[in-house]
């Protein structure tokens, strides 16, 4: 039996990120879509072939052919979204932040556990097929010590065009409405003339933290770091005594920079991710004796890749490459590092 998917929001990113992906999918069938604004759901329903259009979340959830859903709606809704959807037994994948306190995040995950349910977070760049490669090639290097070992690692974020396609959705004039319950937007302890930035920090800066716990270990620790409330930041992850200096700047112009360098005694492994929407894989460098050997492949996109190991988690309900559980830590961190600003 195919999986029944139900996508709940259908803007921009749920459209062309995800509903399309799923569509094309045939391993399992869009069942349904729900949105707020009815003309948008009415669009997108018409573009993409789907059935059934609701106009709440919850209406959707009532629907029996609907077995896990696909939650794209404003963050702060985000939680709220996915906690129901896990009380209704329904598998989820939604886009990150999961939450924006560590013990949000943690009620989601344990809603999960409790109805046994797959439940992953929009950590696409995990499913990139560049990523995959780096994930290969490090683990041989740590296994034969061609390189030596590990000394210090370096990643960077600096955004700029996105790389999204006009093609692959639609839109209307529909002003987005209120009437959805809100999560709030951060610890207590924040201030709310911090939110902002941190707002955008997990919603951009956190895919490359969660991509250096991938390639580097789950679970830093949070060593040197400054940061504006702004979002722009300096931050230096320790992995086991393995220094990440990644740096954060917010608003650039111009094309999207974003990587991870991994330096070896006697060498490198350098990772440069596409931008977030365009239709291409990240490139492998590595360097070694002077000489530089990139690794590319087929052209493939992390957010069709991303929809397609949701379907197959889904089905034999396996634990997702970027779980709710493993996202957790992400959040905790962020927490850490704002808490410092705000500590002066």
């Amino acid at each position: 039996m195919k999986p029944g998917i139900g996508i709940i929001g259908t803007g921009m990113v749920g459209q062309m990120c995800h509903l399309a992906n799923f569509a094309a999918n045939p391993a399992c069938r869009v069942v349904a879509i729900a949105d707020l604004r009815p003309d948008l759901a009415a669009a997108a329903a018409q573009k993409f072939g789907i059935p059934k259009v609701y106009g709440t979340h919850r209406e959707l959830l009532a629907d029996s052919a609907v077995s896990a859903v696909v939650v794209v709606t404003k963050r702060r809704a985000t939680g709220p979204i996915v906690l129901e959807a896990l009380n209704s037994g329904r598998h989820v994948l939604s886009e990150k932040p999961m939450a924006y306190t560590t013990a949000q995040a943690i009620s989601l995950v344990e809603a999960a556990r409790r109805q046994h349910l797959v439940y992953g977070i929009g950590y696409m760049k995990r499913h990139d097929a560049g990523v995959a490669r780096a994930r290969q090639v490090l683990a041989r290097l740590r296994s034969d010590q061609s390189l030596g070992r590990i000394v210090r690692a370096t990643g960077w974020c600096f955004g700029g065009d996105t790389g999204r396609s006009q093609d692959n959705f639609v839109m209307t004039g529909e002003a987005r409405p209120d009437g959805l319950e809100l999560w709030q937007d951060g610890p207590d302890w924040m201030p709310s003339t911090m939110r902002p930035g941190y707002d955008n920090f997990l919603n951009v800066f956190s895919h490359v933290i969660n991509l250096s716990r991938d390639l580097l270990g789950s679970s830093p620790t949070v060593g040197e770091s400054t940061i504006e409330t702004s979002g722009a930041a300096r931050i230096t992850l320790d992995f086991d005594g393995i220094a990440c200096a990644l740096d954060l700047v917010n608003g650039s112009e111009g094309a999207w920079r974003e990587g991870l360098t991994i330096n070896f005694e006697r060498g490198a492994v350098t990772l440069e991710l596409p931008p977030p929407f365009a239709e291409q894989e990240a490139e492998v460098i590595i360097d070694h004796d002077g000489q530089s050997t990139r690794l590319t492949g087929e052209t493939s996109w992390a957010f069709r890749r991303q929809a397609d190991a949701f379907v197959s988690d889904v089905a034999a309900l396996s634990t997702p490459l970027a779980s709710g559980e493993d996202s957790v830590i992400d959040i905790a961190l962020a927490e850490t590092v704002w808490k410092r600003l705000a500590s002066g």
